[in-house]
């Protein structure tokens, strides 16, 4: 992946349909047209409502923690984070209340580092909890980021699937590469601080599972 190149959600800002047009006019069975306002289903509802508060606590986190981080890098990665998070969780908000597009498109989040990882163990002491918040640093902070970005990332992707209304539905999909990106970001730059380790197989293993399947052939449409 290149940091310069265009997220997954590059055509979010092509030109979509008016929410007034007849294709989002939606029925209800008892009530007849369902404005835009409550165009949802009831799993959109109560997923929307776990991811948005999955937001807030990340959030939430961000702020708790900044405070007790110390490398520099770390600390801008977050801030941007922090910036890209509140505009998409205000995007979300206003498009989940209203049925219609929100005042601020969506954006693609561009992360700052390269994507050169480290492979292999460096030894280091067994992990413990932390009894203390005097005992947090970059280390626990960055783990504790990184499994709240993973966590929004997997749970924007099943809240997504539910959605019925369809502006709402593009508004989510198109943050879902942004929490990748960002998740991805973090762990760069763990690794490169030796806390986020990878190990790898043997070549000969690797090269067992590598050539483990074969190309499909196309075959005639089904009749």
């Amino acid at each position: 992946m290149n940091p310069n190149q265009p997220n997954m959600n590059q055509n979010q800002n092509q030109q979509q349909p008016l929410e007034d047009s007849p294709e989002f006019i939606h029925q209800n069975m008892q009530t007849g047209e369902v404005p835009a306002q409550f165009n949802h289903g009831g799993h959109e509802m109560f997923d929307v409502h776990e991811m948005l508060s999955g937001t807030i606590n990340t959030l939430n986190l961000y702020t708790i923690c900044k405070g007790h981080v110390q490398d520099p890098d770390l600390k801008a990665m977050m801030e941007r984070h922090y910036q890209h998070i509140t505009n998409e969780y205000n995007a979300c908000v206003q498009a989940f209340q209203t049925g219609k597009d929100p005042a601020m498109r969506t954006q693609s989040y561009q992360m700052n580092q390269d994507n050169d990882f480290i492979y292999g163990l460096k030894p280091s002491q067994p992990k413990t909890p932390i009894q203390n918040v005097t005992e947090l640093n970059d280390e626990t902070i960055s783990s504790l980021i990184l499994g709240t970005l993973k966590s929004n990332a997997s749970i924007r992707g099943m809240a997504t699937l539910e959605v019925t209304n369809p502006v709402l539905r593009r508004v989510f999909a198109d943050g879902i590469p942004n929490w990748i990106e960002m998740a991805y970001e973090l762990s760069i730059w763990q690794n490169k601080n030796h806390y986020y380790q990878v190990p790898q197989l043997n070549q000969q293993d690797m090269t067992g599972m590598l050539n483990a399947y074969g190309q499909a052939q196309n075959q005639p449409p089904l009749q």
